[in-house]
């Protein structure tokens, strides 16, 4: 029997996502056979160095990433959705992305060392979520519009920012990599960058599932929140504070990703319901199996890679079209 915190359909999620990732292990410019990736994984010992090379060190981490990033992106997106009361709510909209984007220009720009750029785009995406919270408590009041109208304004300055750190950006050293970086990629991603990004990210999403019945009291209103004896105020920055982590986590170690926290919790809605008991679980896997595809194609598709951010947002936009499609026919029928 499920559990009736969990939708019927997560087995079977999880499942998907359990074969697109091993399917993945086998996938790029060194095809390996399922079977070869199978005796890789049960006994790397005995099989070949090359094998144990592309399966463990090279594709495991990389794919590993990309799950989390996935799951993390759409686990924060299905989240603030439910707190702010608003379907077209994503990540972005708190201003985390674009300070952690500034914090990995500048450590580009300064010629960092790649630990040090991680911690420094993760330590400007919780900055701007205190300045975002500075900003709404500057307005004396901390509604969800004021929330986001700071988040607006966080966003358009630490873009800024980053258009200077690339305009400042040598031509032929610099600029390249800063470019490259925020459209998103896990080219290089290793076991101690996995490491770095699962700590915080794992650490956030488990809170974040564990608030999640406190998420469906703050979606029915403010009203019915208080009548329920809910700290309101405590409980929504802890969520904003956990959204934050795991985006800055994301793109700390893979640059910023978009479309991904907006589109793939709708999809969650459509299959699990609005009880974020069951939607923030199946927005989560759904995330990792999105992001795993995403991956396979950049590195498959041509012979350059293609940067993640840009094949997310070339099927986010058509798709969030064909939502918000569905959701108008929807509403035209009730009317």
């Amino acid at each position: 029997m499920p559990s009736k915190y969990m939708p019927p359909l997560l087995p079977l999620l999880i499942f998907f996502l359990l074969a697109a990732a091993f399917l993945s292990l086998g996938l790029g410019k060194y095809p390996l056979s399922p079977a070869t990736v199978f005796n890789t994984l049960i006994n790397p010992s005995v099989v070949l160095a090359m094998h144990y090379q592309v399966v463990w060190t090279i594709r495991m981490p990389r794919i590993l990433s990309a799950l989390l990033a996935g799951a993390l992106l759409a686990l924060s997106g299905a989240a603030l959705q439910g707190v702010f009361h608003n379907p077209l709510v994503d990540p972005h909209v708190i201003g985390v992305t674009s300070g952690a984007a500034f914090g990995g220009t500048l450590a580009i720009l300064l010629s960092a060392a790649y630990l040090l750029m991680m911690a420094s785009a993760f330590g400007f995406g919780l900055i701007a979520l205190l300045l975002v919270y500075a900003l709404a408590r500057a307005f004396k009041q901390e509604s969800n519009l004021i929330l986001v109208l700071a988040g607006v304004i966080l966003s358009g300055f630490f873009s800024a920012l980053v258009s200077l750190m690339q305009y400042l950006a040598d031509t032929e050293t610099k600029l390249p990599g800063i470019v490259f970086w925020l459209m998103g990629s896990f080219a290089t991603a290793d076991w101690r960058k996995l490491i770095f990004f699962a700590i915080p990210g794992l650490s956030a999403a488990i809170i974040m599932l564990r608030l999640r019945w406190r998420i469906n009291v703050i979606s029915m209103g403010d009203k019915d929140a208080r009548t329920l004896g809910i700290d309101l105020k405590r409980a929504k920055w802890l969520i904003l504070i956990m959204c934050a982590m795991s985006v800055a986590s994301q793109v700390a170690v893979s640059g910023s990703i978009g479309w991904v926290g907006l589109v793939i919790p709708h999809f969650a809605r459509i299959l699990a319901g609005v009880d974020h008991r069951r939607l923030l679980p199946a927005a989560c896997v759904l995330g990792g199996i999105f992001m795993i595809i995403v991956d396979d194609i950049a590195r498959m598709l041509t012979a350059a890679e293609i940067p993640p951010g840009i094949i997310t947002a070339i099927f986010g936009a058509p798709l969030f079209t064909l939502l918000l499609i569905r959701r108008s026919d929807r509403h035209s029928e009730n009317i």
